[in-house]
């Protein structure tokens, strides 16, 4: 949990703080504003196309293996971005990061399943996506480090970060042992890509969670890519102190909730097998007063605090998120449904972003995307309560009164 704690921050530092650092990149490289959010676009798009294949790989292979050469492949990349002088060579480095991040999160999280088996495995997601929100939040830190120090440097600093600590994992990241219980002799069969979707899609379930995650990416994505460029041109703050704002706050509270979240669906789990669904449902449904605050209010003090709310109740789902999956799907393509999740997520994300930056290049308020969003919360809440889980879908997880 230790290694893979950093290396979720690396993971989503990398991939977000260009958002952070707008004013400084379109001043080296001019561009226009829709642009500017193709940039983080098209990173979600080949990131979101290449994920179920990605977490096929982990499924088929060593998932610690892959996990190492993602690291070892994007922070390449980071420290190559950097070096970009035009649009064109900046996109192509976006492009080539959402090809090299894919393999790591489904990958990731499929390991934490196959260690954590029992009753603490939604904080164990919850604790390894604290890394992720750290390093959402060191966004904003890179924003500041680009004003300070230069965009280039601040890429150049994170790229190489992370080619030392890949090196490290190459001698302490290893798979989990087996699972207990099975047949003496008994060989699981071989995971195959075809097999996995078709039983995956075939679920009505997932095809349910599909369209949650899908819609809890718009969310999220219009949040992170349009938030500090929101807060910074409603309250007049420099592009350190929006990022800082828009990141800091939101992201401290998103730790606690998921833990809290985590530990309260693990617990709750114990006496109602439904409990890893009814968490997120509950959260969602606190999520939607907080966005519209943040996206409404004239006092920055309300304006933060709707942010606080929205990431504390908001970050219950990613807490459940791999166990609920492994509530309705094959043990053999954890990985595999993840990458299939991650990769309509991203398709829907991309959009969001890039349709932001439309609307400001046709003038139009950008907070309309934040309250999109909170509509699209609250059909989240309502498709995810009507999940189920299957039967004998989750052999290795404690039993509970359904």
């Amino acid at each position: 949990m230790a290694l893979l704690w950093v290396v979720a921050c690396l993971n989503y530092l990398d991939r977000v703080m260009i958002t952070t650092m707008r004013g400084s990149v379109m001043e080296a490289i001019p561009m226009t504003e829709a642009q500017f959010g193709m940039l983080t676009a098209v990173f979600l798009w080949v990131y979101g196309l290449l994920s179920p294949f990605a977490g096929f790989l982990a499924d088929r292979f060593s998932r610690s293996r892959i996990i190492i050469g993602s690291l070892f492949a994007w922070s390449a990349i980071t420290w190559l971005t950097g070096q970009a002088k035009t649009f064109e060579q900046l996109l192509a480095a976006r492009a080539l990061m959402g090809i090299s991040e894919a393999c790591y999160i489904p990958a990731a999280l499929a390991l934490i399943a196959d260690y954590h088996r029992g009753p603490t495995r939604s904080l164990a997601t919850g604790i390894h996506v604290t890394g992720v929100t750290i390093g959402s939040g060191l966004g904003g830190l890179a924003g500041w480090m680009s004003e300070r120090d230069g965009w280039t440097y601040t890429f150049s600093v994170f790229g190489i970060i992370g080619i030392v600590y890949g090196g490290l994992l190459l001698f302490t990241l290893r798979d989990a042992p087996p699972a207990e219980g099975g047949t003496p002799g008994e060989v699981a069969p071989k995971a195959r890509f075809g097999e996995g979707l078709a039983g995956l899609l075939g679920s009505r379930s997932f095809i349910l969670m599909l369209v949650f995650w899908a819609l809890v990416a718009a969310a999220g994505w219009g949040v992170v890519g349009w938030m500090p460029t929101h807060l910074g041109e409603q309250f007049n703050l420099s592009q350190g102190e929006a990022g800082l704002s828009a990141t800091g706050y939101h992201h401290t509270a998103s730790i606690l909730g998921l833990l809290l979240g985590g530990a309260w669906a693990d617990r709750w789990s114990r006496t109602r097998r439904r409990a890893r669904i009814l968490v997120p449902v509950i959260g969602l449904c606190f999520a939607v007063p907080g966005i519209l605050l943040a996206a409404n209010s004239p006092v920055l003090g309300f304006a933060i605090a709707g942010l606080m709310l929205y990431g504390f109740s908001r970050s219950f789902t990613d807490s459940n998120m791999m166990p609920i999956l492994c509530m309705v799907s094959d043990p053999r393509y954890r990985a595999t449904g993840f990458g299939v999740l991650n990769m309509f997520a991203c398709i829907v994300g991309g959009l969001t972003i890039y349709a932001g930056g439309l609307l400001r290049d046709a003038d139009v308020d950008v907070s309309n995307i934040f309250r999109f969003s909170a509509v699209g919360l609250l059909v989240c809440a309502v498709l995810l309560f009507l999940v189920q889980p299957a039967p004998e879908a989750d052999r290795d997880s404690a039993s509970a009164k359904p």
